[in-house]
């Protein structure tokens, strides 16, 4: 260590040297001489050991958030809690790490028998995923929950409802919502003959029908999983129907399904689900979709999907479905199963797919080149003469006080283009310019950023209309 402290002072010495040389204007011959001396002393020092080089990156599984795409999740959760408290429900928070167990726990622990309640928050997968694909450890859960013994399909057509609401709201294309009922997918397995043992890995086959074509699913039902062929076949003919209430009322009178007690409960629920869905107005956004087969190890009644829809490319086409956006269904058993006495405690529920939703309007912003808000200031204090930063922090803080979101710019004497430049910027709409003549008039000129139009408002007034010419509808893009 002696060694090379000596070695970095003889470093430091000849460095001084070659810069006073330089400065003094020595010859060129003299200051190359004493530069290849300290050249040839930096390469015996080397490098230094000590100061590891070291990358700089989130965990593994993790990102950062620009304040872009902040402004973007802001504006899409607060349409999403908006609707959740438009429909009345409470909020609530539980512990990291959990999924949809969360709810299930906490209505068992706290002995909860009815609640209606929303719970937005960053939760994190177990697995590895793939970050490419869009899969990340950390990620948002978005959820409404109702907990409850209530007459059959009523919170049912709420939740879809709610659904409905959020999606169109967000504006991010058409959509369907696809609906079916594990209680008819579990008969229609039993009456086609597929063994109770095959019931779910062939469920996982028939929910791959939305990616792939019949016959890929047929393949590897047969191929394999070792069902028999002419079952695939029954099994065929049923997943493959989709349509709305008259599906169902065609349903009821098949004389194969008509022979499970559990497919006609379900059957008759969900034509009752259609009845309440039709004066909700959302009957034409929901498809009774028998190839509907999604998380049915806890499901115990309806299940649905909402998938965007992409454009038809060619006349009579239908339109296509490009991802799920939302999810949920009916989970009668899963509290029971944390209730130490096993008390059933009924839910249905909902999942906002906030994640897919964020991507896609960021993707549509940037391609529409539109510019988005980072801030919500509504006003830019400004002065148009020098020596006005009192008058500027005096009336920035009278309106904080009153509510109003305003900024002022960090300078005592900043010059007017300067601060109009970075109103327009920032997306500022308004300026509220201080000038010595207004201070004897007991006026500020207010200006819109937009039009370049100035009005002398009187100071006790400022504020009302600061609000009145800044109130504006609620908008994600």
């Amino acid at each position: 260590m002696a060694e090379r402290a000596a070695l970095e002072e003889l470093v430091r010495l000849q460095g001084e040297r070659v810069r006073g040389l330089k400065q003094q204007k020595a010859s060129t011959e003299q200051i190359e001489e004493e530069v290849a001396k300290l050249l040839k002393l930096k390469a015996q020092l080397g490098p230094d050991e000590s100061k590891q080089k070291f990358v700089l990156k989130t965990p593994k599984g993790t990102r950062d958030y620009s304040p872009r795409q902040m402004a973007v999740r802001e504006k899409v959760f607060d349409v999403i809690i908006r609707c959740f408290k438009r429909h009345g429900a409470e909020v609530i928070d539980t512990p990291v790490f959990e999924l949809k167990v969360p709810f299930a726990r906490y209505l068992a622990m706290n002995k909860l028998t009815n609640i209606k309640r929303y719970h937005i928050a960053k939760v994190y997968r177990r697995d590895n995923p793939a970050m490419t694909r869009g899969r990340y450890r950390e990620f948002y859960q978005c959820d409404f929950d109702i907990a409850g013994q209530f007459d059959p399909m009523i919170p049912d057509a709420e939740c879809l409802k709610i659904m409905c609401e959020i999606l169109s709201s967000l504006q991010i294309g058409d959509f369907l919502v696809k609906v079916n009922d594990r209680r008819i997918l579990d008969g229609m397995f039993a009456i086609c003959g597929v063994p109770d043992s095959k019931f779910r890995t062939i469920c996982s086959s028939v929910d791959k029908l939305d990616k792939v074509s019949w016959e890929e699913v047929k393949n590897e039902m047969v191929g394999e999983k070792g069902l028999a062929p002419e079952v695939a076949d029954h099994i065929g003919d049923y997943v493959q129907q989709h349509g709305g209430v008259s599906l169902v009322e065609q349903l009821l009178q098949d004389p194969k399904l008509s022979q499970s007690k559990q497919a006609l409960e379900g059957l008759g629920d969900l034509k009752l689900l259609f009845e309440y869905l039709t004066l909700f107005g959302i009957a034409d956004k929901i498809s009774f979709d028998l190839s509907l087969a999604r998380g049915l190890d806890y499901y115990t009644g309806v299940i649905y999907e909402a998938v965007l829809l992409q454009t038809p490319t060619g006349a009579g086409e239908e339109p296509l479905g490009v991802g799920s956006v939302a999810a949920g269904g009916r989970y009668d058993g899963l509290v029971g199963m944390f209730d130490p006495k096993g008390r059933r405690v009924p839910c249905v529920g909902l999942s906002i797919g906030v994640e897919r939703i964020f991507s896609i309007v960021e993707q549509r912003l940037e391609a529409l080149e539109e510019k988005v808000r980072t801030t919500e200031t509504q006003v830019l204090v400004a002065s148009a003469q020098k020596k006005l930063l009192e008058e500027r922090l005096k009336l920035v803080s009278e309106l904080w006080d009153a509510g109003i979101k305003a900024e002022l710019l960090y300078k005592k004497n900043p010059k007017l283009l300067n601060q109009l430049q970075y109103c327009e910027e920032a997306g500022i709409p308004l300026v509220a310019i201080i000038g010595e003549q207004e201070l004897k008039e007991g006026v500020i000129k207010l200006r819109s950023v937009a039009s370049r139009e100035e009005v002398d408002v009187r100071r006790e007034d400022l504020v009302e209309e600061i609000r009145r010419r800044t109130s504006q509808p609620l908008c994600i893009c």
